[in-house]
């Protein structure tokens, strides 16, 4: 299997009109507007400032008033409610949100996240019945649930009151629960349908208070927790998720939980000057570790934590086990790539299954062979008698509709278009990778496949200055549909070059036009050390670095070929 090429598209210039319009704005942040959609200076602004026409009222959403009803009567009641999370970052925080919120309203809940390793994911039909033999009157799930129709139907079954609030794409039959909270739902009129799942759950909760505390206005002390699952889940950074990711970063640089302080300590990320970058790369993953490797309980508790000494004690474990998670996903990545390597070249689907693969860890070994390869991924657990996986996909591939083609085989299955989960017998494996090959090598045979890495500007380092990086800050948040400002260099000199990290896994660089010099970081690319240009092209992000106390200006490195 080859390592696939990149190509690299720098954005056309703006037009004399945009230009004109945006004549108040520094010359390249015209042109990043311009390749963001921002036309005139009125949506400049607006996009500058990440300010909505209107915060969407949470009862357009389908069956938001009738899972609302339902919630209200039992807070009033002293019913005993439990918010059933998934394990992912998006659903700890989803579920750590619910938590807060109904509980300043007076409510009986607790929470219940399954056990990643012993029920696997989502809504389990054992979880359901213990759940009802413990007295619970109404379950909300987070994160979870828009697939599950054996165990909706258990619910109603148990007269267990099921709430299903979930963001992951609904199958062709909805599952018959009290009520379904999901913007992708046929007949739901929520103009925003990229909600993550901690976004889903936060419109839930500003419904309820809106109900039982009229006039109060949305609560925006819980933004931070939906910045945190918002940016961690990868949801396009657009439209309402903007504005909220936007408001809750402002939150989290002023921390209000003492369990994100912890965290954002353990991390080493200071909360003035966090950015959703830092959730991204450094947060998200640590919470995300938790549910990976043992229990998410351990991130939860961390996020509901009001004891110093408990949550630096939780943050501190989580930052070992992001460590251990650092260390398995190499070692699970060198092992896929060998599996892979020996597949057909006519394969569009990469395929690697073993039984030694931590299941919790197999998405991200994936997410590395798309990176790598640029071919839709399957990277998998086989078990006695299951094989559990997780796929990662390109987007000229809708991976759960793929999916979708073998519902008759899998157990369960579900998931985004980039993403997706699957449970399959092992009787059924065999042929479920059959089909799912057959289908990937028909969509994606006649295409050529290339990473495409968009710049927004091509320009000398001596057009770097330091006052461009408080300009690139009102990008932020930056992430799916909003990305990161990429800048090009072409002919850079290079005056140094070393291999960093784990086994020199990174290279660092300093690299000049012949008017300045900049240093240079590019991640994962230490391979480069070996047969290093002497000048190159690079595609980068242009940003401050702080180490030891001391800020300098780098060059983040995407990628980088031979100068022609």
């Amino acid at each position: 299997m080859e390592v696939a090429q990149r190509e690299w598209r720098v954005a056309a210039k703006l037009d004399p009109q945009t230009e004109q319009q945006l004549s108040m704005q520094h010359p390249l942040m015209r042109q990043v507007l311009f390749n963001r959609g921002v036309r005139t200076a009125a949506e400049a602004e607006r996009y500058l400032q990440a300010l909505l026409p209107e915060v969407h009222d949470p009862f357009l959403i389908k069956d938001m008033a009738l899972a609302v009803d339902r919630l209200v009567a039992a807070i009033q009641k002293g019913e005993h409610i439990v918010v059933y999370g998934d394990y992912d970052a998006d659903g700890v925080t989803a579920t750590a949100l619910l938590l807060d919120s109904f509980g300043r309203l007076g409510a009986q809940v607790r929470p219940y996240i399954p056990n990643r390793f012993e029920e696997g994911y989502g809504l389990n039909i054992e979880a359901l019945r213990t759940l009802k033999e413990e007295g619970a009157d109404l379950v909300v799930s987070v994160d979870c649930g828009i697939r599950s129709l054996k165990e909706a139907a258990e619910a109603r079954r148990l007269k267990l009151d099921l709430i299903i609030t979930d963001h992951h794409s609904p199958g062709p039959e909805m599952p018959d629960a009290f009520a379904v909270i999901n913007t992708k739902q046929p007949g739901d009129e929520y103009p925003e349908k990229q909600l993550a799942g901690v976004g889903t759950a936060y419109k839930l909760a500003c419904a309820v208070q809106s109900r039982l505390q009229p006039g109060a206005g949305p609560d925006t002390s819980l933004l931070d927790l939906v910045a945190l699952g918002t940016v961690a889940d990868m949801v396009p950074l657009a439209g309402e998720n903007r504005w909220m990711v936007r408001n809750g970063v402002a939150r989290l640089r002023q921390p209000a939980r003492q369990g994100v302080w912890s965290l954002m300590g353990a991390s080493g990320v200071k909360p003035a000057k966090v950015t959703a970058g830092d959730i991204g790369y450094l947060l998200g993953p640590r919470l995300n570790a938790a549910g990976r490797l043992e229990t998410a309980l351990n991130a939860l508790n961390l996020l509901v934590s009001t004891d110093l000494f408990e949550a630096g004690r939780l943050a501190q474990y989580l930052d070992s086990q992001n460590r251990e998670r650092q260390a398995l996903t190499r070692e699970m990545t060198a092992t896929a790539e060998e599996i892979v390597a020996a597949q057909s070249s006519q394969d569009f689907l990469l395929i690697a299954a073993d039984e030694q693969f931590n299941p919790g860890v197999v998405g991200l070994v994936a997410s590395r062979l798309v990176e790598k390869f640029y071919r839709p991924a399957i990277v998998a657990h086989r078990g006695p008698d299951f094989t559990r996986a997780s796929c990662r996909s390109i987007p000229e591939l809708h991976i759960t509709d793929a999916l979708q083609t073998c519902a008759d085989l899998f157990t369960s299955f579900g998931g985004h278009a980039a993403a997706a989960g699957f449970t399959v017998p092992n009787r059924h494996y065999a042929e479920a990778m059959q089909r799912l090959q057959a289908l990937v090598r028909e969509q994606l045979g006649s295409l050529q496949l290339r990473q495409v890495l968009s710049a927004d500007a091509e320009l000398p380092l001596i057009d770097l200055k330091p006052e461009l990086l408080g300009l690139l800050e009102q990008v932020e948040p930056t992430g799916m549909d909003n990305p990161q400002v990429n800048l090009v260099s072409r002919g850079l000199s290079v005056r140094d070059a070393r291999g960093v990290g784990e086994e020199g896994a990174h290279l660092k660089l300093k690299v000049s036009d012949g008017w300045i010099t900049y240093d240079a970081i590019a991640f994962r690319q230490g391979h480069w050390m070996q047969n290093l240009p002497a000048r190159l092209d690079l595609l980068y992000r242009f940003e401050a670095n702080e180490f030891n106390g001391r800020t300098s200006l780098q060059l983040n490195v995407r990628d980088l070929r031979p100068s022609d």
